[in-house]
């Protein structure tokens, strides 16, 4: 005869079992449930950042279409096409600047040389670098890719990119010089202000041979006034190059074009060589401008 301690611990054991039994079981019916919902995560992420940001997003008096002030992702192209320095005058330069732009020989403005002479960087295929790439000399576009932390800046021309940190880190100390240099920025208001140290004193800081030193700080300021236009300027200070700070592009407008994809624009310095031999020089009937 069965004693009820035997029978609790048979008991036990047939719910111990009956547990091992609907294990497996249990965790196919998790391991699904956990399948289909991570197989549905990306739509679910994008129905939240789509409600996210639909809540930035504002509507303008005159009743254009709603954008969010604080994405500038997008292709934008510069409304006008060249123009070099958008505000002028240019501010006084120390004797340091006054000596490299003496020895700038541009082909372009007023100080321009025959293109035998023309010692233009980008001529043998040099980065246009920063802050140039953006002083609109060039009709090309760009792309602006905002994700979590930071804004990608790609240039149509030369193929090029910059990386704008909005993660609201410093800029950092003792920065070694690169082409586009270290950007940061931050909303103020409706307003992004990019900050940028540790600039390549090699490049121009536009066509006409204004140069810099690699103690210039730049900074940018975009508004997105409409989903279709934004507003920039862009000032510069160079203390070892300019008695004082400067705006570089007091205002440009910029026009959204949701249409166009950027394409591939290389600078070779074969192509440009070419490009020079059978059309730049046989063209240059006019000598040094006057």
């Amino acid at each position: 005869m069965m004693s009820r301690r035997d029978f609790k611990q048979t008991t036990i054991s047939e719910r111990l079992l009956r547990v091992q039994r609907r294990f497996p079981a249990t965790i196919a019916a998790l391991t699904t449930v956990l399948f289909l919902t991570l197989l549905n995560l990306p739509g679910a992420l994008a129905q939240t950042n789509q409600k996210l940001g639909a809540a930035h997003q504002v509507s303008t008096p005159d009743g254009s279409p709603a954008f969010d002030p604080h994405n500038v992702s997008g292709v934008w192209e510069h409304e006008g096409i060249g123009g070099t320095i958008a505000s002028g005058p240019v501010a006084p330069m120390t004797p340091w600047g006054q000596a490299k732009f003496d020895a700038a020989k541009p082909g372009f403005g007023p100080r321009r040389v025959p293109p035998t002479e023309d010692n233009d960087p980008v001529l043998i295929c040099d980065p246009q670098g920063f802050p140039r790439a953006m002083t609109l000399e060039n009709p090309e576009p760009m792309e602006f890719i905002q994700i979590r932390g930071r804004i990608l800046q790609f240039m149509e021309w030369n193929h090029n990119w910059r990386t704008i940190w909005i993660d609201g880190r410093d800029l950092p100390k003792d920065l070694e010089p690169t082409w586009y240099g270290y950007s940061v920025g931050k909303w103020e208001g409706d307003t992004l202000v990019v900050k940028t140290a540790g600039l390549d004193d090699r490049t121009w800081l536009d066509p006409l041979g204004h140069p810099h030193s690699d103690a210039l700080r730049v900074e940018e300021h975009y508004r997105r006034v409409n989903r279709d236009t934004m507003e920039f300027t862009m000032k510069v200070d160079d203390p070892k190059a300019y008695t004082m700070p400067w705006m570089l592009v007091k205002m440009k407008v910029l026009k959204l074009n949701p249409k166009y994809e950027i394409q591939e624009a290389i600078c070779a310095p074969s192509d440009e060589k070419n490009f020079n031999r059978d059309i730049t020089i046989p063209a240059d009937t006019f000598g040094k401008a006057k």
